[in-house]
């Protein structure tokens, strides 16, 4: 079982950044692969990036690839993203997910956060 909690969203001004944490539960946090994904009101949910257990692996959605990054801290058991050049687009609530098999892009993920507002300003 792995509980996450997310931090760090709020509103920002466009071209702002934020930086969003997620902090998990459970001492096998290293062993998942963490996701990021997100949904703006009326939208499905999406995905936005992951991270393989070790770190070394990174995927990211096409729409923020270059503006956002996403790590790991596995002694913090913790996971970042760290947005820059942020657009009003981006608005949405951002969710965080744990998964033992790398999913990809997929959404199929066992365990999700609550969510943290991200509003972008333009």
């Amino acid at each position: 079982q792995v509980q996450l909690v997310e931090s760090g969203g709020g509103l920002v001004q466009a071209g702002g950044s934020l930086r969003l944490s997620c902090a998990a539960s459970g001492r096998t946090f290293s062993s998942y692969t963490m996701g990021w994904f997100r949904q703006a009101p009326g939208k499905e949910r999406e995905f936005v990036a992951a991270i393989d257990w070790s770190g070394g692996g990174t995927l990211y959605a096409d729409s923020v690839k270059g503006r956002f990054t996403v790590s790991r801290d596995n002694a913090k058991n913790t996971v970042y993203l760290q947005m820059n050049s942020l657009k009003p687009e981006d608005t949405a609530v951002y969710y965080c997910a744990a998964n033992y098999r790398w999913l990809g892009v997929g959404l199929d993920y066992d365990y999700w956060g609550q969510g943290t507002q991200v509003t972008v300003s333009s």
